[in-house]
């Protein structure tokens, strides 16, 4: 064939301004497509912070949000090009089956945690219970909580854990109740003892008034009987008044004789004759 410039006409009317053209509106897809997602992301994480989610959550669901629609806008300039994007969508698939099975507990890891941000079952400077660990929350993170021991062990503990078993709040109410069971002996006068368990509640201001300190008894046991003392607490102080109402216990039952038995057994022996 013979290189003329009707030749040359043809292969620019026919083969290089067709693709120029379509590389011009891919180019402006992509450019127009990016400014949009730009614009999108930012009103729904402007949305997000009016609904008072946490920073970091935001923060994440916007980097999601923008991947996706970045992934819209490049396909959609592809196709404009002429390029088979089920060929493309396919790869995407293929590529995100593979890096879900590789990071399955990353990716339960990483739902567990934006579950614990949106429902909020602890924040942090909570005391809780979770995954077997008791603590104070330091850092709640994407992947992994934060935890620090009361003997101050830093202990990070994987969401999944925790969103996936029992969770006990213990900073959640700002009161919580003392529950003591003292043992005092069938000897015992049980009206003296329940006097000496009602002084020791008025005279700590740590007590509440309300709700009224619960003094029962709670069991006749094979070497005890049991009394039930519930006085009602702040939270923040619970742990030190119930040190305190130990020793006070102890101290004012020696001093008015009352006994506060331990497990005990009779043994009768018996001579046989012959």
């Amino acid at each position: 064939m013979k290189w003329n410039t009707e030749t040359y006409q043809h292969i620019i009317i026919d083969y290089v301004t067709p693709w120029g053209v379509n590389l011009i509106f891919a180019l402006a897809i992509l450019f127009i497509g990016k400014w949009l997602a730009r614009k999108v992301v930012n009103t729904a994480k402007h949305l997000m912070t009016k609904s008072k989610l946490d920073g970091v959550l935001i923060t994440f669901l916007g980097s999601i949000l923008n991947a996706m629609l970045m992934v819209v806008v490049v396909i959609a300039a592809l196709d404009r090009l002429g390029v088979d994007t089920n060929s493309v969508l396919a790869i995407f698939a293929a590529a995100g089956l593979a890096v879900g099975l590789a990071l399955k507990d990353s990716l339960s890891n990483l739902a567990a945690g934006v579950m614990l941000v949106v429902f909020k079952p602890f924040k942090i400077g909570d005391f809780i219970e979770a995954a077997g660990i008791s603590g104070v929350v330091d850092m709640i993170g994407i992947f992994n909580t934060v935890m620090r021991t009361g003997d101050n062990r830093e202990i990070t503990v994987p969401n999944a854990h925790i969103y996936g078993g029992v969770i006990t709040n213990f900073s959640a109410r700002k009161t919580r109740r003392i529950d003591l069971v003292i043992g005092i002996g069938y000897d015992d006068n049980i009206q003296s003892a329940k006097k000496i368990l009602a002084d020791i509640a008025a005279n700590d201001s740590r007590i509440l008034k309300e709700p009224v300190v619960a003094i029962t008894v709670s069991d006749l046991g094979e070497s005890s009987i049991d009394l039930a003392f519930r006085p009602w607490v702040n939270a923040t102080d619970y742990w030190a008044v119930r040190s305190d109402l130990l020793e006070m216990i102890k101290l004012q039952f020696d001093e008015a004789n009352i006994s506060i038995p331990y497990p005990q057994r009779d043994i009768h022996l018996f001579q046989l004759a012959g």
